[in-house]
C-alpha cells in the first residue's frame, strides 16, 4: 500500500474515532463489517466497478459474489441484490452508493441506465442519493410499508415483516414518507443529522400508522465510506 493510500485511510479512520461515532459502532453489532470494508482506502470507485466490498453469501441476479468476480460483476439500475445470515455489500450504481446488511433482499428499478427506485422486499440498507434535477424523475424508496420520495439525501432503512413495520431514519436530506396501507397519510422530513427518524406501520392496530422512533442501528461512519466511493463528502464531515 502506498504512503499516499495509507495516510488517506488513517484520516478516514481518524475522523471515524474523533467523531464519536465509533463507540455507537462497536456497541451495534456494526464493528465487524464497517472494519472489513474499512481495509481497504475508501476512495471513489473505478469507472465500470460497482463492488466496493462485501463478505459472507451474497447474490447479484442469481450469480453468488466471490473474491474473483468481485471486480467484473456489474450492479446495474435493475440489478437484485440479495444477502444471506452473514452476508454484506457495499457498491454502488452511478453516483448513488448502497450498503445492504444481512438477511436483506433489494430490487432496483430503471428504465434506463441510472436508479430509479428501489424495492427494499426484506432486511436494511443505509443508502445515499445523488441529486436528481428537477426534471428529472423523483426517485422512489419501496419498504414492507412505506414509499420514500428521495431527490438527493441519506436515507437508512428497515423492512421487518415480522413486526409489519418498516424503519427509516433520514440521516440528511428532504424526503417524503407516505404509508402504503394509505398514501394518504404522509410526512415531509427534512434532516440535517438524523433528526427524525420513523416507524411506519401496516396498519393502525398500533396507533398512529407514522410514529416517531430513535436512531439505530447505522452511523456516521458509515454515511462517510459510502459517499467516498461516490466522490461525494457528508454534510458533517468537518465536524
Amino acid at each position: 500500500m502506498s504512503s499516499n493510500s495509507t495516510n488517506t485511510r488513517r484520516a478516514f479512520l481518524e475522523k471515524a474515532f474523533n467523531t464519536g461515532v465509533w463507540a455507537t459502532v462497536a456497541t451495534s453489532g456494526l464493528l465487524s463489517s464497517l472494519v472489513k470494508a474499512m481495509a481497504d482506502v475508501p476512495t471513489e470507485l473505478p469507472l465500470g466497478q460497482s463492488i466496493y466490498n462485501f463478505a459472507g453469501d451474497v447474490k447479484v441476479d442469481g450469480k453468488i459474489i466471490t473474491k474473483d468476480n468481485m471486480a467484473k460483476t456489474v450492479i446495474r439500475a435493475n440489478s437484485l441484490v440479495v444477502t444471506g445470515e452473514d452476508g454484506w455489500i457495499i457498491f454502488a450504481v452511478g453516483k448513488d452508493a448502497h450498503h445492504l446488511r444481512e438477511n436483506s433482499r433489494l430490487a432496483l428499478e430503471s428504465s434506463g441506465v441510472f436508479e430509479e427506485a428501489m424495492r427494499l422486499l426484506a432486511g436494511s440498507v443505509l443508502s445515499v442519493f445523488a441529486t436528481r434535477k428537477p426534471n428529472e424523475k423523483q426517485y422512489k424508496m419501496h419498504t414492507s410499508t412505506a414509499t420514500v420520495g428521495i431527490r438527493g439525501t441519506a436515507v437508512y432503512a428497515e423492512s421487518d415483516t415480522a413486526l409489519n413495520r418498516s424503519y427509516i431514519c433520514t440521516c440528511y436530506g428532504n424526503v417524503k414518507i407516505s404509508a402504503r396501507a394509505n398514501p394518504s397519510i404522509s410526512e415531509n422530513i427534512q434532516s440535517a443529522h438524523h433528526d427524525s427518524p420513523r416507524y411506519i406501520y401496516a396498519d393502525a392496530s398500533q396507533g398512529d400508522i407514522i410514529q416517531p422512533a430513535p436512531m439505530k442501528n447505522h452511523n456516521d461512519a458509515e454515511l462517510q465510506l459510502i459517499e467516498a466511493i461516490v466522490g461525494r463528502t457528508t454534510p458533517f464531515s468537518s465536524v
